[in-house]
């Protein structure tokens, strides 16, 4: 009777191996290595802005994050202009005045946060 549920415990064994076994491989490795404490360099606040491991509710400046959307925002341009630089020719006159539109409401947002000082970092 219990022969039936053979596969299916097999099943959760694999994967389980499959799962935990590259976090326990990965830990033992760094373990033997010597390679588990994190650098003053991989703590810094390079990529995130501010210090890690302090208060969960400390003050942070939200200057970073709006540098973050503006780059995504215009990575996001870039995005689209290579499709749109290789089906030029298909896509005649309508497309490149639709892409032109696109272009100017693009620059202009790009002005009004300029003048606005949005990209000065002080």
């Amino acid at each position: 009777m219990l022969e039936g549920y053979f596969p299916v415990l097999l099943f959760i064994l694999v994967g389980l191996g499959v799962g935990v076994g590259p976090l326990v491989m990965g830990w033992m490795l760094s373990a033997m290595l010597g390679t588990n404490r994190p650098d003053s360099a991989k703590l810094s606040p390079y990529e995130c802005g501010f210090e890690a491991f302090e208060d969960a509710r400390m003050k942070f400046d939200v200057r970073y994050y709006l540098i973050a959307i503006l780059f995504i925002l215009f990575d996001l341009e870039i995005a689209f202009l290579f499709p749109w630089a290789i089906t030029l020719n298909e896509i005649g006159l309508y497309g490149f005045v639709t892409m032109m539109i696109f272009l100017l409401i693009l620059v202009v947002g790009f002005v009004y946060e300029w003048m606005k000082g949005a990209l000065e970092w002080e």
